[in-house]
């Protein structure tokens, strides 16, 4: 299929408004946004959830539904007015010159036709195709994805891939007719940091392989600078500020921007000597935003008289190129000027051991046939022989892939299922297979759980207030009424959430604060350990930093013992005294966090830290992209479970890690690590990451 050269910018949005209107008011979504994008170049456009990104990118799809309108100005597509094409127009560049990946995979795919099939119908439909070049052109974008098998996989239904191979067949849909622009909408936050690594590496390849310019939608600003040569950040509605990578991560001009990077944890950070700064206040509302500056409620710079009045117009930044702000003082602040530290947290003193894990087993028994039942059952072992111990006031992270057992094992210290062997001691009393229903008010309260999707956790039809108090009065906690009353405000106090959202219902909160009640109501017993379970990734970054903020302030008030389950691991370095890395139920490798995050690894740990997006310009990273998906539970391989995946294998002599578990290994004092690699090949491991180096 050829299309014509263009040589002019792919994509060029000039001061476009979108409106959505409802019976009552015209609600405006974007307001006076430009960007353009140029052949062959990413542009990331990054901001919080409610900042207009998806409508930016459903404009240029021309696909506002009946709602949405564009109210001003104008999206040009190869100089082409995409406002003024017809409907047949506008099908014919949809799909085969723009195309667009969205967050959920299997949103895009239709789970009763087969994989060959769907892509077939790309060029088929778009390029009048015959079906024999329309497989081999399929089977060619399969292989394209680095997807393995790519004749099983045309032959397969949705539901029998993984959701990283879901995700690569929608990017491999997109890619059927080579569009000129491709929409990547948070293409990877449902993904594990290893299946992301994988994914992004591709789109940076493919992109470069059929010369697409993209357009790349996160709120990761990591992801942005490993995938992007230019980045565009909004705020409510509003571009607030454009540039080259380097220009907006190194010599940021917008308050906004600044206020973001704060609220992410970098490398080495300490997290009682530089706690992560939240933004203060909220987002506003569409319909409640401030006169002037959009940011100014929220800024350490504003000046009343002057930020408030009026519209406020992107400015260019003298002497870089395409870089531009919307900031009245960009020129009056000091940016290099030192972050004012908060108080200097001190950490509570790590005390007694509270939690103890014994050779934990956890297996299932599985029908083999599992749509129709009967015949032969198979065993899924979720956890193999997990030893640890947790003690008063530590934070113990638990990091590994989707299908790792981590959320397996916390269900069984909860209760929600019973360990097949081994102990679970909770100060020294055995509760491993003691069910939910069994166990004692007390032992139920002190082992509480913070869950990753705050909107899940909350009964709708109950007020915030009433659903601490119920909890108040399970735990049997005060004498009456009058006494849980108090105690469910001052656990209103504890989360900082003012006391007048007793009475408001779960709709009217924030992602960021219905969080905040699901911790309030985990603490209402005076839990002694909190199982919190991915509890900021479906938050914005912003509110992850306030979010985690809090965690560590109880923590150090109440002695918690908190066992914090999560892939990202930046959070885990900066949050952590202790990491346990698992992998298909084992645990691979359990020491001190600056044990773990410097060499020598375990090599599922070393691909792990190669995963992880920093943003940060001066960082050095080692490059480690883990082929292949996590094996199954029910037919895990032989000899290490980590074996399939493995580039130090070869390093191994005799075919050891095929043929047999690797031995437990004392590396230095309570650091271990499940390997057959010698001490040798330990000891010429090299650092993953370097902070301070420019990176290539």
């Amino acid at each position: 299929m050829v299309k014509d050269a263009y040589d002019g910018p792919i994509l060029e949005i000039d001061k476009l408004s979108i409106s959505f209107f409802t019976r009552l008011r015209e609600i405006p979504a974007v307001m006076d946004f430009s960007a353009t994008v140029q052949p062959g170049e990413a542009l990331g456009l990054v901001g919080e959830s409610g900042c207009g990104k998806s409508t930016v990118a459903l404009g240029v799809m021309q696909d506002l539904g009946k709602n949405g309108r564009i109210v001003g100005g104008s999206i040009k597509f190869k100089g082409r007015d995409l406002g003024e094409m017809s409907d047949d127009e506008l099908r014919d560049i949809r799909g085969s010159e723009i195309a667009m990946i969205y967050q959920e995979p299997m949103a895009s795919l239709n789970p009763a036709m087969k994989i060959g099939k769907q892509l077939m119908e790309v060029p088929m439909i778009h390029a009048g195709m015959n079906e024999k070049d329309a497989y081999d052109r399929a089977l060619q974008v399969v292989t394209d994805v680095k997807l393995p098998d790519p004749k099983r996989i045309l032959n397969a239904y949705p539901h029998q891939l993984s959701g990283g191979q879901q995700q690569r067949i929608v990017i491999a849909m997109a890619l059927m007719s080579e569009p000129s622009l491709l929409i990547l909408d948070e293409p990877t936050t449902a993904l594990d940091v290893t299946v992301e690594a994988a994914v992004v590496e591709l789109v940076k390849e493919l992109g470069t392989k059929y010369g697409t310019s993209m357009l790349f939608i996160s709120h990761n600003l990591g992801l942005v600078l490993e995938t992007c040569d230019r980045i565009c950040v909004m705020y409510s509605g509003e571009a607030v500020e454009r540039g080259s990578i380097e220009d907006v991560f190194d010599e940021m001009q917008h308050p906004y921007t600044q206020a973001l990077f704060r609220s992410i944890p970098l490398p080495g950070a300490d997290k009682n000597a530089r706690p992560l700064v939240a933004i203060p206040g909220n987002f506003p509302l569409p319909h409640e935003r401030p006169d002037g500056c959009n940011f100014g409620p929220r800024c350490d710079y504003f000046e009343a008289g002057r930020c408030d009045q009026g519209y406020i117009a992107m400015q260019n930044v003298a002497g870089n190129d395409r870089h531009s702000t919307r900031c009245l003082k960009f020129e009056e602040i000091d940016w290099k000027a030192p972050l004012e530290l908060a108080d200097v947290k001190t950490k509570g003193d790590v005390g007694k051991v509270v939690l103890k894990m014994d050779k934990l087993k956890k297996y299932y028994q599985v029908a083999a046939n599992a749509m129709f039942g009967g015949g032969d059952t198979k065993v899924v072992k979720a956890n193999e022989e997990l030893t640890f111990e947790a003690r008063e006031s530590e934070t113990l992270a638990i990091v590994g892939e989707s299908g790792c057992g981590k959320s397996t094992f916390a269900k069984v210290l909860m209760g929600l299922e019973t360990a097949t062997e081994g102990e679970i001691l909770l100060d020294g009393e055995n509760i491993g297979d003691v069910p939910i229903e069994d166990r004692t008010t007390k032992n139920v309260a002190d082992v509480q759980m913070v869950f990753q999707n705050p909107f899940d956790t909350l009964n709708p039809s109950m007020t915030v207030g009433r659903q601490i108090i119920r909890a108040l009065e399970i735990f049997k906690v005060g004498k009456n009424e009058a006494e849980r009353r108090q105690r469910m405000l001052e656990l209103l106090d504890l989360v900082k959430l003012p006391r007048e959202f007793a009475d408001r219902m779960p709709r009217q909160l924030s992602g960021g604060q219905k969080q905040r009640v699901g911790i309030a109501r985990a603490f209402a017993g005076d839990a002694r350990i909190v199982v919190a379970d991915e509890p900021v990734s479906a938050l914005d970054v912003s509110v992850q930093a306030a979010v985690t903020d809090l965690l560590m302030e109880i923590q150090r008030e109440q002695k918690t013992t908190l066992l914090f389950i999560s892939h990202d691991l930046s959070i885990v370095r900066y949050l952590s005294d202790r990491v346990m890395v698992m992998y298909l139920g084992h645990v691979v490798e359990l020491g001190s966090t600056d044990q773990v995050f410097s060499p020598p690894y375990h090599p599922y740990t070393e691909a792990l830290l190669s995963a992880v997006p920093i943003a940060d310009t001066s960082v050095k990273k080692k490059h480690i992209v883990l082929e292949g998906d996590i094996p199954s539970a029910m037919n895990p391989p032989s000899g290490c479970p980590f074996q399939t995946r493995c580039r130090w294998k070869s390093e191994v002599p005799d075919g050891l890690c095929e043929r047999e578990v690797p031995p437990i290994r004392q590396m230095a004092d309570g650091h271990q690590v499940k390997c057959h690699l010698s001490d040798k090949k330990f000891s010429e491991m090299e650092p993953v990451i370097e902070v301070g180096v420019a990176a290539e």
